[in-house]
């Protein structure tokens, strides 16, 4: 059996991630700082966690590991009050760092990384040896650990980068920051989607199942190319606008009406659905659409993507609905990672290089 450390296993990938693995027969240990912990939207399974920033790993807790799945990092835009570099240098300086400490002990290295890297797109389908245009501090993190990750690779070190596309569906630890998951829980709560943008914008978008799946195949993958492996993992017929992510939703959802937020900036009172990457009057420089060719002949045992945009925005309905939710649920910062960091800094129980002060009640 393989034992896998996993970074990041209580925010809201590592939450599914943990248990998928664990069902299928991959011993898991988690390692989170708990920023997220206490946002849960149904109970999560338990693992094995080591309570600590990823920032203090040492070789220590790699003992027994024969893979690191490095989920942890930051997963939006930095706080207005904070510059970008003091959110994205020391991530990158740890991923690095948990990487070279893999090498040594001879670990295998998965890094999570983004389809958010190409930033801009034409009509193309843009493959990973496509140029890349990241618009955020959030991307060009992502790509700065890519080429962090190949200086060390060599006939010994062979990581692998998935570069997921924007993901979606349930988990413990909902982000409503993701765009399906956000239209999706308005539509259940408030009968009514609103669009931060004008909607034209371009994304491949990722269900969270998929995600698992891919990443269970790259943990099997005794992958030992002497590079760093680059795989975009999700499927071309999932390329769409949000404008029709938001009417497959209204169509799914009986009676929900769509707004933007642009004509009517009262609808959004929190400041939770206001995007701050988003220019004035609606438009989003982020749009590209992404090929998925490579990883179907490249990764053993990932042949496509099982779910569908529809199926997997039936499926979070259903759970949500089940689960009673409503817009005081849909509304809770916990469930936003921005907001969240921004709570707990201003709050004082995390510093500006984000480190723990104090507990959270």
């Amino acid at each position: 059996m393989k034992r896998v450390l996993i970074t990041g296993s209580q925010g809201y990938l590592g939450s599914v991630i943990t248990e998928y693995l664990t069902n299928n027969g991959i011993e898991c240990v988690g390692y989170d700082t708990g920023f997220f912990k206490s946002g849960l939207l149904y109970s999560a399974s338990s693992t094995q966690t080591i309570v600590r920033d990823a920032r203090d790993i040492v070789e220590s807790d790699l003992k027994n590991i024969d893979v690191v799945l490095h989920l942890a990092g930051i997963s939006n835009d930095p706080m207005g009050k904070l510059d970008a570099s003091r959110i994205y240098d020391p991530t990158r300086v740890y991923a690095l760092e948990i990487a070279k400490i893999c090498k040594k002990m001879g670990v295998r290295f998965i890094f999570a990384s983004s389809c958010s890297i190409y930033g801009l797109g034409k009509d193309e389908l843009l493959t990973e040896d496509s140029e890349v245009y990241p618009q955020t501090g959030y991307s060009m993190n992502k790509l700065e650990v890519e080429e962090d990750l190949r200086s060390i690779s060599d006939k010994d070190f062979s990581p692998i980068a998935l570069r997921f596309a924007t993901v979606f569906g349930h988990s413990p630890r909902i982000r409503f920051d993701v765009v399906i998951n956000m239209l999706t829980g308005m539509a259940v709560a408030n009968k009514l989607i609103v669009l931060n943008s004008d909607g034209q914008a371009w994304r491949p978008n990722l269900h969270i199942q998929d995600v698992c799946k891919a990443v269970k195949c790259a943990i099997n993958f005794d992958y030992n190319g002497g590079d760093l492996m680059v795989l975009n993992v999700g499927s071309e017929e999932n390329n769409l606008r949000i404008i029709d992510i938001a009417k497959i939703i209204q169509k799914s959802i009986e009676g929900c009406e769509l707004k933007f937020l642009a004509e009517n900036p009262d609808l959004d009172k929190e400041g939770l659905i206001k995007d701050r990457k988003i220019k004035e009057g609606g438009a989003d420089t982020r749009t590209y659409k992404v090929s998925f060719k490579k990883i179907s002949s490249e990764l053993p045992g990932f042949v496509k993507c099982d779910w569908s945009v529809e199926r997997g925005i039936l499926d979070m309905a259903n759970k949500l609905q089940e689960l009673n939710f409503n817009e005081k649920t849909f509304k809770q910062t916990e469930f936003y990672r921005l907001q969240q960091l921004e709570f707990l800094y201003e709050n004082g129980f995390i510093s500006e290089d984000l480190r723990w002060l104090k507990t959270q009640p």
